[in-house]
C-alpha cells in the first residue's frame, strides 16, 4: 500500500482481460499522440496536462477516457469506465489495485500507460503501470515508496540492453519492471528484484498485461535474493542517486539505496562478478563522485579492479555535474519546486553533505562489465559528452564493438595485417583547408551511428580508411600508402595498426 490507500493484485486473469480491453481500445501511443497533436504531446513531457485535456474536450469514446484516467490522472464517470473496459469493468481495475470507485466516479490510484520501443527485432510496445506521477498528480512532491514509471534513464538503459540471445538474465531492483520486459525478449528466463513488494507487483501486473512469460519476481536487496545463483546477464538501472543522510531528506527508493554517496553503485560492481557465468554481461547506470584528487572514472576502475572475480569493463561517462547542478536536478525530480523554502533547505542539505565529504563533482553513465574467461583484456573508461544518434537502441552498437574487440585481441599484427577490411557504411570523412591550401589542414573522421564519434586522422590514416573495401588487405593497402606518401612501411604499420584496432572497436572498420 502506498499513499493513496491501493493496494495491488496482479490477478492474471483481472491482467489478461485488462490486456484485451486495451487492445480493442487500440490504447496505443500513436493514437494517443494523434489524439491530443504533437504540442500538447511535448507539453507532457514537461509534466503539463492541460493541454491535452483541452484536445480531448468532452469526449466519451473509450481513449479519450483511459487517456484521461489512466494517462493525465484525471477521475472519470464509472459508466464511461465500464463502456471502455468491457471485460474488466470500473470494479476489476479497482480490484487490480489501479483505481479507487468513490460513487459514480473512478479515480486512478496508478498510471498505465502505453510505452512504445523499437530494437533488433522491430518495433512494439509495452503497457507499463506505475504510481501516480508529477503528470498525474498535477504537481506536489512525491511520496518516498513511490514506483517509479518509464522515465529517461530506464528507457536508456533499455536501449543499451545487448541484443543477444540469454538463458538466464537478473533484473537487479526492477522497479516496475521495465528492464525485465526489455530483457524477456532474448531471454529464456528473467529473474526481478527489488526490496519493494510494490514494485514487485507492478512487476507482475506488467509482465502479465504485456503476455511476458519467465519472469519471476524476487523480494530483497541487491544481490541477497539470489545468493549462490549465475547468470548470463545482468541488468541494473540502481538506486544510484547520491542523497545526504540527514534529517528530513526524502529518501525515495526508485533512487536512494539508503547509503553514503556512490557506495550502491561500488556494491553492485563488487557483486556482480560472482552472480555472472564466465562470460556474461552485466550492464548498469550509475553516479560516481571525484573526491579530493580522486577522478570519479579512476574510482570506478578501482572497484572494478577489486572485484573479486577478474572482470572486463567499459565505462561510459555521459554527464558530470557539479554539486549545485547535481542537487538541483534530484530535488527538482521529487516534486520540490525551485525558489521555495523547503528547495532551499534541501539544496542546504546536499552541499552540505557533498562539501564535508570533499565531493567536486558527480558523474553519470553506463557501465559494461563481464566476467573474464581468463585475464582481462578490455579496460576502456572513457568520456563521452557528445550528442549520441541514437542513444535509445546503443545495445548492437555495444554488441558489435565488444565483439570486434575480442577478434582484435585474438590476432597478433601480421594476422591482422593480413586481414580485409570494410569502412562502416555510416562512415564520412570531412576535409577542412585554409583558404587557397591544397592540402587539408584537418581530415576529420564522422561516425553517423554508434557513439557518433570523430577523430582526427593524418592522411595515412584518411587513406586508409577510405581503401578498405574488403577487398585489399589492411598490409597491401599500407603498402602503397607507403609509396604515396613516400615514408618507410615498416614505420607507418606500427603506427597504423595500434589505429585499426581503435577503429575497429570504435566501429570505424569491419571485419569481412
Amino acid at each position: 500500500m502506498n499513499e493513496n490507500g491501493s493496494v495491488l493484485n496482479p490477478d492474471p486473469s483481472l491482467c489478461q482481460a485488462l490486456a484485451a480491453d486495451l487492445a480493442a481500445a487500440n490504447f496505443r501511443s500513436e493514437a494517443l499522440r494523434a489524439a491530443w497533436g504533437v504540442e500538447a504531446d511535448d507539453a507532457l513531457g514537461r509534466y503539463l496536462r492541460t493541454p491535452a485535456l483541452r484536445r480531448l474536450g468532452d469526449r466519451a469514446d473509450p481513449p479519450a477516457v483511459l487517456a484521461r484516467l489512466l494517462v493525465l490522472g484525471v477521475a472519470q464517470p464509472v459508466s464511461h469506465v465500464d463502456r471502455a473496459l468491457p471485460r474488466t469493468g470500473s470494479a476489476g481495475l479497482a480490484e487490480l489495485g489501479l483505481a479507487a470507485i468513490d460513487g459514480h466516479a473512478v479515480a486512478p490510484t496508478a498510471t498505465l500507460r502505453p510505452q512504445s520501443f523499437h530494437d533488433d527485432r522491430g518495433p512494439g510496445e509495452w503497457w507499463v503501470a506505475a504510481d501516480l506521477d508529477e503528470l498525474a498528480l498535477g504537481g506536489g512532491a512525491l511520496a518516498e515508496d513511490h514506483v517509479l514509471g518509464v522515465g529517461g534513464a530506464s528507457l536508456t538503459l533499455a536501449g543499451l540492453q545487448l541484443p543477444t540471445p540469454a538463458r538466464r538474465v537478473l533484473d537487479l531492483g526492477t522497479g516496475c519492471g521495465v528492464q525485465a520486459l526489455r530483457a524477456k525478449r532474448y531471454a529464456d528466463e528473467v529473474v526481478a528484484t527489488d526490496i519493494s513488494a510494490r514494485a514487485l507487483a507492478f512487476t507482475r501486473i506488467n509482465a502479465i498485461l504485456d503476455g511476458s512469460d519467465g519472469i519471476s519476481t524476487r523480494a530483497g536487496s541487491l544481490f541477497a535474493p539470489v545468493a549462490g545463483e549465475r547468470f548470463d546477464r545482468i541488468v541494473s538501472n540502481p538506486p544510484f542517486v547520491i542523497t545526504p543522510r540527514a534529517s528530513g531528506v526524502p529518501a525515495y527508493e526508485y533512487r536512494d539505496g539508503g547509503l553514503v554517496g556512490d557506495a550502491l553503485v561500488q556494491q553492485v560492481i563488487a557483486g556482480a562478478g560472482e552472480h555472472l557465468v564466465p562470460g556474461g554481461v552485466a550492464q548498469l547506470l550509475g553516479n560516481w563522485e571525484s573526491v579530493g584528487d580522486a577522478d570519479g572514472l579512476d574510482r570506478v576502475r578501482a572497484w572494478v579492479e577489486a572485484s573479486p572475480v577478474p572482470l572486463d569493463a567499459w565505462v561510459v561517462e555521459r554527464e558530470r555535474l557539479n554539486p549545485v547542478e547535481y542537487a538541483e536536478m534530484w530535488i527538482r525530480d521529487g516534486g520540490t519546486a525551485p525558489g521555495s523554502p523547503e528547495h532551499d533547505r534541501l539544496l542546504t542539505a546536499w552541499l552540505d553533505d557533498f562539501e564535508a565529504r570533499g565531493v567536486s563533482a558527480v558523474g553519470f553513465g553506463y557501465v559494461l562489465l563481464r566476467r573474464a574467461e581468463g585475464d582481462p583484456t578490455l579496460a576502456r573508461y572513457e568520456r563521452v559528452p557528445q550528442p549520441i544518434p541514437s542513444e535509445g537502441s546503443l545495445g548492437s552498437h555495444l554488441a558489435d564493438a565488444v565483439a570486434a574487440h575480442d577478434a582484435q585481441v585474438g590476432l597478433d599484427d601480421d594476422a591482422l595485417g593480413a586481414c580485409a577490411l570494410r569502412a562502416a557504411g555510416d562512415v564520412t570523412e570531412a576535409r577542412h583547408h585554409t583558404p587557397g591550401a591544397e592540402n587539408p589542414t584537418i581530415i576529420e573522421l564522422r561516425q553517423g551511428g554508434g557513439f557518433g564519434r570523430s577523430l582526427q586522422a593524418d592522411p595515412a590514416l584518411a587513406g586508409l580508411v577510405g581503401a578498405s573495401d574488403g577487398e585489399l588487405t589492411v598490409d597491401q593497402i599500407i603498402g602503397a600508402l607507403a609509396q604515396l606518401l613516400e615514408v618507410e612501411e615498416t614505420s607507418l604499420r606500427a603506427s597504423l595498426l595500434p589505429a585499426v584496432r581503435s577503429l575497429l572497436v570504435d566501429g570505424f572498420l569491419r571485419f569481412g
